[in-house]
């Protein structure tokens, strides 16, 4: 630890560590392979858009459980990568996963998701929500 660096320093590199966690920096600086993902909302639906350049839609896995949507996908070296000697690289490969809470009620079923040129669209249509009943108080027996 350096003599300057102190209670106060330690405090500023832990805040700094978790802003890069939160930006998806990875070790040295590098860019992970997070997808940056923009969340929209209709009247009957909620859209998610992330981009995911390099990838295809084999390389994508999607599920909703427990109102929970799971965006899953690896980007994987390419195969006429592995016999070179690399001397540079700023590419980020592996497994990622982004997980988002839905509003509960959402139907599995009725989701639907594209990709185009490495962007990722789902539309999640929303529960209908049920019209509110008057019961009628009878006189008991």
């Amino acid at each position: 630890m350096r003599p300057d660096f102190g209670l106060f320093g330690l405090h500023r590199e832990i805040d700094r560590l978790f802003s890069e966690f939160a930006q998806g920096i990875g070790p040295g600086g590098a860019q992970s392979i997070i997808p940056n993902i923009e969340i929209t909302e209709t009247d009957k639906a909620i859209e998610v858009s992330a981009e995911m350049p390099g990838l295809e839609r084999k390389d994508v896995e999607i599920s909703i459980e427990d109102d929970t949507l799971t965006i899953r996908g690896e980007k994987k070296v390419e195969e006429n990568q592995k016999d070179k000697n690399v001397q540079l690289s700023e590419r980020s490969y592996g497994v990622f996963l982004r997980v988002l809470q839905l509003p509960p009620g959402i139907d599995p079923s009725s989701v639907q998701a594209t990709m185009s040129n490495g962007i990722l669209k789902l539309t999640i249509p929303k529960p209908a929500k049920s019209a509110p009943k008057k019961i009628e108080v009878k006189e008991a027996a």
